[in-house]
């Protein structure tokens, strides 16, 4: 397979990239959890709605202990999400709508039921098989080391002969060990598996986590710098050496003409994300400071200033998100209250609630969220969109504990909610079962609200959110050029900035309407103008 006609080599420097959680994205055989065909079904949507590529989550053979984040196969279709036909029926259908198709690969950790993890229960302590792994003899009936897993509890598990194994996130996805040239060269495997199937691109799962120092005696949890700020220095995080692994992986994905792009999910100091990004190793690194910025149009400027100065520096393209299937939808952060300790600012606060307190004012919430993707698609870069965010979705915080999912809530005894409300299937129709989902309900139980919220509902009102997020795309596609801006004076709460060509943004963070440019005709608002003013909490884009 090929990836569409001429296409250009850096189409991923400017693109806009939908993820798809394709569990809860389209059911095409009513067993309640979507499916690759449900997705080839609604291509079309895609392709009016105006994207560049669609991320696709994972979608391989599961458990679902972690959302699919646990892999047993690298190189097959969960069969309850289709086969590799559909697979490739997919491709097609998206590059024939001229659409590119990036792929999450999650190199950290196999699931537990990973052929390769079976062989290593079953192997002695000390034989090969455990060499793929990180096993190790704790100290009588404790683990080797008191480090906490990403999902609360302890990041070892013990096997039944008394060795324990690392796993930074659940039990049930045990961290490979990469320092083991098996592990190196299976994974060189799968990249070339997928690229030839005509997959454009990877999405690389926790991609600062692979190289680990693992010298003992292991220093207490106490001893470790947080994880955002490991600087080299943490033995689990961000490690100076996986970036060979990285330059290895580039070395294949340049075999494929255009070369294959690849982003990372690198939780790290803004200075170390740049090697991430170079041209030797994956080419992007995803820059998630405006999705933990607070509504501030300081904070907002200062963020983009930093991220396109960094992509400046090493050739790449800045990455902008504010939503994915890891974090509370904006539509909801921007409507929660704002408070000095931060936990509302990213939705800990909600996520540790029933989902009702602290109370979201939905308005301002979707207010704030119009206006900033519409600032988001003018910056230079690539834009991340998360489904349904197009529809202005809000957090669904209302799940009975009985419908849960995520690993997050079980490891922490309830104390966290989890993400399961971002991932809640998305709403198609105003009524049905499952609004359009699928014909036998949703794995995930959607509220009664959704309905207002669905694409047929919101399909024939140009003032409706994926009105807006189809006019701001078509838009964008004749007016981004090169990767720069040049920031215009303002008053404060006020971001504006030019474009190459003279397209204009401008954002109006304060709290009273602002006079726009009497020289500039507006192209696009977020929200209705006051006459010749830009109200509170809209964008307008200006040529």
């Amino acid at each position: 397979m090929t990836s569409p006609q001429t296409i250009d080599p850096d189409w991923w420097r400017q693109a806009v990239v939908y993820q798809i959680y394709p569990r809860s994205f389209a059911d095409s055989d009513g067993d309640g959890i979507g499916d690759l065909p449900g997705i080839i079904s609604r291509v079309p949507y895609l392709a009016e709605l105006g994207i560049d590529a669609v991320w696709l989550s994972p979608f391989y053979p599961s458990a679902l202990a972690d959302g699919g984040y646990d892999v047993d196969d690298y190189r097959n279709v969960d069969p309850r999400l289709g086969t590799l036909d559909d697979f490739d029926r997919l491709v097609e259908a998206l590059h024939a709508a001229n659409i590119q198709l990036i792929v999450d690969i999650v190199p950290n950790h196999t699931s537990d039921r990973h052929v390769w993890f079976q062989e290593a229960l079953a192997a002695e302590p000390g034989s090969p098989a455990r060499e793929r792994y990180i096993f190790r003899d704790g100290e009588g009936d404790q683990p080797p080391a008191d480090w906490d897993s990403v999902f609360g509890g302890s990041a070892w598990a013990r096997t039944d002969d008394g060795q324990w194994y690392l796993h930074l996130f659940a039990a049930e996805q045990p961290d490979l060990n990469w320092e083991h040239p098996e592990v190196r060269a299976d994974f060189l495997t799968t990249l070339r598996f997928w690229s030839d199937r005509g997959v454009d691109g990877f999405r690389v799962d926790v991609a600062h986590a692979l190289v680990k120092d693992l010298t003992e005696p292991f220093k207490s949890k106490s001893e470790l710098p947080r994880q955002s700020e490991s600087n080299g220095v943490h033995p689990l995080w961000d490690r100076d050496g996986v970036h060979e692994i990285y330059r290895e992986w580039r070395a294949v994905l340049n075999e494929y003409d255009p070369p294959r792009s690849a982003v990372a999910e690198a939780f790290v100091p803004a200075a170390r994300r740049a090697r991430y990004a170079s041209a030797e190793g994956l080419g992007q690194a995803f820059n998630f400071d405006l999705l933990q910025a607070d509504w501030d149009y300081a904070k907002f400027r200062q963020v983009i200033e930093a991220n396109l100065a960094l992509a400046d520096q090493n050739g790449s393209s800045s990455t902008w998100v504010f939503s994915n299937h890891d974090v509370v939808r904006h539509a909801t952060r921007y409507g929660l209250p704002k408070d000095p300790s931060g936990l509302w600012q990213d939705g800990k606060a909600w996520l540790l609630s029933n989902g009702t307190e602290p109370t979201v004012d939905v308005e301002l919430g979707l207010r704030r969220a119009r206006a900033a993707v519409l600032l988001m698609l003018a910056l230079p870069g690539s834009a991340y969109l998360y489904q349904g965010e197009e529809l202005g979705l809000q957090e669904v915080g209302e799940l009975p504990a009985a419908n849960l999912q995520d690993p997050a809530y079980f490891r922490s005894k309830g104390a966290e909610k989890g993400r399961d409300g971002c991932r809640v299937p998305i709403p198609w129709t105003v009524g049905g079962l499952s609004f359009g989902f699928g014909s036998g309900g949703s794995h995930l139980l959607q509220p009664k609200w959704f309905g207002a919220y669905s694409v047929e509902a919101q399909e024939s009102d140009a003032e409706s959110t994926l009105s807006l997020y189809r006019k701001a795309l078509a838009v964008r596609r004749g007016l981004q050029t090169a990767n720069s801006l040049t920031w215009n004076d303002t008053s404060d709460g006020v971001l504006h900035f030019t474009r190459p060509g003279g397209w204009q943004s401008v954002t109006n963070f304060g709290q009273a309407p602002i006079e726009l440019p009497d020289d500039a005709a507006v192209v696009l608002s977020s929200g209705p103008l006051e006459g010749a003013k830009l109200p509170s909490d809209t964008t307008a884009w200006l040529i």
